[in-house]
């Protein structure tokens, strides 16, 4: 039974998260992996200001941009 679990940013819709689902789900069933009813699909959500790369959280990146492009 595959379990497979996703990590990301927050902001994505229902809809989008459902689709996401489903094309793991059917990338592993079409592989031969597992049958639809084995497959596992947890996803973590992280909020942006707990997401950093170089010491800039993901928050602060977009909040930069944003300022630079009022300018």
């Amino acid at each position: 039974m595959p379990v497979v679990q996703v990590t990301l940013t927050e902001g994505r819709t229902p809809e989008q998260l459902r689709a996401m689902i489903s094309g793991i789900t059917s990338a592993l069933v079409d592989t031969g992996v597992a049958r639809p009813e084995q497959v596992r699909v947890a996803i973590i959500e992280i909020p942006k200001t707990h997401f950093a790369a170089a010491d800039v959280t993901l928050a602060e990146k977009a909040a930069k941009q944003a300022a630079e492009q009022g300018s």
